[in-house]
């Protein structure tokens, strides 16, 4: 069967998704911000619609860190995790997500741990019952933080065990911390049992700041069982061959903070791809980047000429990548698979 392009764009809102690339701190509302901003009587730098526009990655990053500081209780994790997974589904048809939450930026306003995981537990057992939607946690480190501060998060995380924190990651620009400074909280997460992934290779920064090397470290010290973006391993032969050889997933992200960067990122996809790399297609910040999954996925195949066929493919990649155990993700395999039937069964 042959559709128009207005036809796939219809096709691809309502394909099943998956998301496991998405902090939680970039899906707050604006008004969810603004509102929670007032609760604490925090001043915001720029008005609250004009606050997610960035001079450069680390505008960006300073923003994402002064959202975290409107959670402190609770509720308002709840409130967020509910929204997100709200958002998630009603837009782009997400069935299952993994958002990842960094503990080390919400301790410092009074929000434990503990209380941090229960907020965003109630949120998705909330949404759940809502929404035909699963959803995971990960705990993630900073790398801004120094290996220490990541050591006492991950006592945080043995010590207040959750069935729902199912692995960790690391974030924040590489050039602060390299792969190799965690590598020993890496390897209690291993002894742990936790599911491990890591930012590497991000093409906001330069080669010299997150290189293709950084690859080997990721699966050989941290032992990573998937990979956040990955984009300037493009730049090595060997990183490529390294990347597909190892079978790892690549969680990319069609969207970026910096616009200037929007058709590199689209290229380096494209090239990931083309080199036989396993990558899943996510928002990364959504409403930070005024973006959804639907929307990516759009503005990924268009910017590719991609179509129907690539998108049923990140659609089923995201189902094999995610952290599901094994007969939760048989079952949403199943559903995947059903519904893209129905999709490609509905006549032109």
């Amino acid at each position: 069967m042959t559709w128009t392009a207005s036809q796939v764009a219809q096709q691809v809102a309502q394909l099943p998704k998956v998301e496991l690339h998405c902090h939680v701190t970039g899906t707050l509302r604006p008004a969810t911000l603004a509102a929670l901003a007032g609760k604490y009587g925090l001043q915001l730098p720029r008005p609250v619609d004009q606050l997610y526009t960035y001079r450069d990655f680390y505008d960006f990053l300073e923003v994402l860190r002064l959202v975290a500081l409107v959670l402190r209780e609770q509720d308002d994790f709840e409130r967020v995790a509910y929204e997100a997974i709200e958002d998630a589904y009603k837009t782009s048809n997400v069935r299952h997500i993994e958002m990842s939450f960094n503990p080390q930026y919400f301790i410092p306003s009074g929000a434990g741990y503990a209380a941090q995981v229960a907020g965003l537990v109630a949120g998705i057992e909330a949404a759940e019952r809502d929404f035909p939607v699963s959803a995971l946690l990960l705990a993630s480190f900073d790398r801004e933080w120094d290996a220490a501060s990541a050591e006492e998060t991950m006592d945080l995380i043995l010590s207040h065990r959750h069935e729902r924190v199912v692995g960790i990651g690391l974030d924040g620009p590489e050039r602060a911390g390299p792969p190799a400074k965690f590598e020993a909280v890496y390897r209690r997460a291993t002894q742990a049992g936790l599911k491990k992934t890591a930012h590497v290779c991000e093409d906001n920064q330069t080669l010299a700041e997150a290189p293709p090397s950084h690859l080997d470290a990721c699966l050989d010290l941290l032992r990573c069982d998937r990979l956040d973006h990955g984009y300037n391993l493009m730049a090595s032969d060997a990183a490529i061959a390294r990347a597909r050889d190892s079978g790892v997933y690549f969680a990319v992200c069609g969207i970026t903070s910096v616009a200037a960067n929007r058709e590199r990122r689209l290229d380096a996809i494209g090239r990931m791809a083309a080199a036989g790399l396993n990558t899943t297609l996510n928002t990364d910040d959504p409403a930070m980047f005024h973006t959804d999954m639907a929307h990516t996925y759009q503005h990924v195949l268009d910017g590719l000429g991609w179509g129907w066929q690539e998108a049923r493919q990140f659609s089923l990649s995201g189902v094999e990548a995610c952290w599901l155990d094994p007969q939760a993700k048989a079952d949403l395999r199943r559903d995947f698979q059903a519904q893209i039937v129905e999709l490609e069964a509905q006549p032109a």
